[in-house]
């Protein structure tokens, strides 16, 4: 079974990237217009989409990016999946949806068989990080576990909301370092405004939304949960360097189209991805919205989404975690 840390290092190169192989792309006649389905309001999902279709012009003449949010993003999901199966609608979504929707929600209008994956196109890791709540001394993960034991009515961590992958990870660190982590949840990236403020003393976060609070100080960074570091924080040690492995995670975007959609078309917009991930503009591009291109195809990225879904299925049990509507 392919695991996070066997595709990425697979794929540390892209040129070099046995697992991405990029299909054999059937002549077809290119599509006049495309459109491509976010999960979110405005913002990186819809950017990462743009950026990349400017260099797929060998797939359509038009990509129309909308932004589907709502239902925690199962809107756009759930449209993709009962759209034309012709490759002129995809999804671009994170890998949750796929991996870990399915066991925090009692029903679900999709499953992941309603969809084909064709290829991820980014990754991001998140951030441990700490504020003013949390004494200056206090540099490392040891160190604020050590805090947290002793002041168990302050340790306190923010996330993008309840049932996140990031919820889940601040609760394992609690619950292998032996102390009460109490979870926060908000809407968006408006914990990290807390934990400057000193109302929180974490939050646990993706990468892009606090790198600049970190760069200039007003949040220290104990960890990344990426396997290898950031590129973007090369000081900042992972969780498994921290000596907590079970928290490494990435969140992964990539794109999807209905399961009936023929394969030669499967194809054809796998190879344009592809092409797409190996220019310099988007690479350059995505390294301004602070994610790292992640060229993970077909079969791979399928191998993947059921690694990856047996995994958050284990977590999620394991906390106690109970499944909402």
């Amino acid at each position: 079974m392919i695991t996070r840390r066997h595709v990425l290092t697979g794929c540390a190169s892209l040129a070099l990237c046995n697992l991405c192989r990029v299909p054999r792309a059937v002549a077809q006649p290119l599509l006049k217009t495309a459109h491509i389905l976010t999960t979110t309001t405005p913002g990186l999902m819809d950017a990462l989409a743009r950026l990349a279709t400017g260099q797929m012009g060998d797939y359509a003449e038009t990509f129309v990016v909308e932004s589907r949010p709502g239902a925690a993003g199962r809107i756009a999901v759930e449209a993709v999946k009962t759209s034309a199966a012709d490759g002129s609608v995809m999804l671009m979504a994170p890998l949750g949806f796929m991996t870990l929707f399915p066991h925090i929600y009692k029903t679900l209008r999709y499953q992941p068989r309603d969809f084909t994956p064709v290829s991820t196109l980014a990754s991001t890791p998140a951030f441990l990080t700490i504020g003013p709540k949390v004494p200056a001394e206090v540099r490392t993960v040891a160190d604020f576990v050590t805090w947290c034991r002793a002041n168990p009515n302050l340790a306190t961590y923010g996330t993008p909301g309840i049932g996140t992958s990031l919820h889940f990870l601040g609760t394992m660190l609690g619950r292998s370092a032996g102390f009460e982590f109490l979870h926060v949840p908000y809407q968006g990236i408006n914990a990290i405004q807390d934990v400057t403020k000193g109302v929180i003393a974490a939050a646990l976060m993706p990468i892009g939304t606090s790198l600049g609070l970190v760069q200039s100080g007003d949040l220290r960074a104990l960890a990344t949960t990426g396997p290898r570091r950031s590129p973007f924080v090369p000081a900042v040690p992972t969780v498994a360097e921290a000596g907590y492995p079970a928290l490494e995670d990435l969140t992964w975007m990539g794109f999807f189209v209905p399961a009936k959609t023929p394969p030669p078309t499967v194809d054809r917009l796998s190879a344009a991805i592809q092409g797409a991930l190996r220019n310099d503009e988007v690479r350059a591009g995505m390294a301004k919205l602070i994610v790292e291109p992640e060229a993970i195809a077909m079969g791979d990225f399928a191998r993947l989404i059921a690694s990856e879904s047996d995994r958050w299925r284990a977590i999620v049990q394991t906390t106690g975690f109970a499944p909402t509507d």
